[in-house]
């Protein structure tokens, strides 16, 4: 008995460690994809920065809630919550640097250095996020600043909030994994449902 539940244990030990690598693979392709997209969409001809920043923003919203009912459904819900930020984060990023790299092609007088090219904006991006802040680009024109004021500000929430409510929905979903009959089931254990991920 003690030789079957140890090659069961490997099993699933096993699986579960192809389920993580299957889904940081998936996590780098996305990111792969929507870097690509970033350097290859038509962003220049953007006319209204603010309504496609607003519209990008529920969008990732939209996607967001979408990734916490994945998780919470989910057999591996901490996996999948690795894959939903993996996902969300650099589409948070790359939706702003868009809009810097498309309101610096309206009026590049809203930074401080020549018209941003897309790598330009996206290095902006990150030394944002980051709270690096080298100071070799900076926002000029109120509107520009105004756009920085509203990442950093988004940069805290997805950092504290979001972070704890993905954290949060892979505690409820492992909550919800335990039958109420036998408590005596960790919480690593694997759910039952169909989705692998």
């Amino acid at each position: 008995m003690s030789i079957q539940a140890d090659r069961s244990g490997r099993r699933a030990s096993a699986k579960r460690r192809r389920l993580i690598g299957l889904g940081l693979l998936r996590s780098l392709v996305t990111t792969v994809v929507l870097v690509g997209a970033y350097y290859l969409l038509p962003l220049d001809h953007i006319s209204s920065v603010p309504l496609a920043l607003a519209g990008g923003l529920l969008i990732l919203l939209a996607g967001a809630v979408w990734q916490l009912r994945a998780i919470t459904r989910a057999r591996y819900p901490a996996v999948r919550a690795v894959q939903a930020l993996a996902t969300t984060v650099p589409l948070f990023l790359l939706l702003f640097a868009s809009a810097y790299f498309a309101m610096a092609r309206v009026s590049p007088a809203n930074f401080s250095t020549h018209a941003l090219t897309r790598t330009d904006a996206l290095y902006f991006t990150v030394t944002i996020f980051s709270t690096v802040g080298f100071g070799d680009i900076t926002a000029v024109s109120q509107s520009a600043r105004l756009v920085v004021t509203v990442q950093m500000l988004l940069d805290l929430l997805a950092l504290g909030l979001g972070i704890r409510v993905f954290v949060g929905a892979v505690q409820m979903a492992r909550q919800q994994a335990r039958p109420a009959t036998d408590p005596g089931i960790p919480p690593d254990q694997p759910r039952q449902e169909r989705d692998e991920t």
